[in-house]
């Protein structure tokens, strides 16, 4: 299916198109930057080449655009992750570090800036009062655990890791690295540096 276009006159001649997705995209990396208490309307539209009434027809008002970005950023960060857990050609340990690599791309997909998740960056400190938000981070939360729990599992049953290994308690483990993964990619470290702290938290989680 075509993607739809949005068009928006301006003067004479025929309107500009615009893609959504595009438009979307650039939204997101204004939310991502700046957090969303910190993005403007003017500044979205700015960035995604919109004005502001055909920012708003296409995607509603600020709170409305901010999920429909986070809802595309989660999409994204989630596929990653699938990818990786669910290949059945990799080890336990090389899915893993498939799944912390596959993450810190996306972490530092900036014009090399450190941006980290976008998840953690923005969402969490809106969710505190904003339900929506809130829901839809835990969303992404539950995915991360249930798909780190279930390839932990099977390393079990496949005999990778021990029979007694606690795969709640390990894929608990794996998650939290991440999220001290993605905020120490906001903070400034170095992706050579969390990538080695990744592969310090495989050794631990699968010896």
């Amino acid at each position: 299916m075509a993607q739809k276009k949005i068009t928006e006159g301006k003067g004479r001649g025929r309107p500009r198109a615009y893609d959504p997705k595009t438009a979307l995209q650039q939204a997101l990396g204004v939310f991502w930057n700046t957090g969303y208490s910190g993005a403007s309307l003017d500044s979205i539209a700015t960035a995604a080449g919109m004005n502001r009434p055909s920012l708003y027809a296409a995607f509603g008002d600020k709170h409305a655009l901010y999920i429909k970005a986070l809802e595309m950023y989660l999409e994204a960060a989630v596929a990653a992750m699938h990818a990786a857990l669910t290949d059945q050609n990799l080890s336990v340990a090389e899915a893993l570090m498939g799944f912390y690599e596959g993450q810190l791309s996306i972490y530092f997909s900036g014009d090399g800036q450190a941006r980290g998740c976008f998840a953690i960056g923005t969402a969490t400190t809106e969710a505190v009062e904003d339900v929506e938000i809130r829901d839809t981070l835990s969303r992404l939360i539950s995915k991360l655990d249930t798909d780190l729990e279930a390839r932990l599992r099977v390393a079990i049953d496949s005999g990778e890791l021990k029979n007694d290994a606690d795969p709640d308690a390990l894929a608990a483990v794996a998650a939290a690295m991440l999220h001290s993964i993605a905020i120490r990619a906001r903070a400034g470290k170095s992706r050579a540096d969390l990538t080695e702290l990744a592969r310090k938290a495989v050794s631990v989680i699968c010896r």
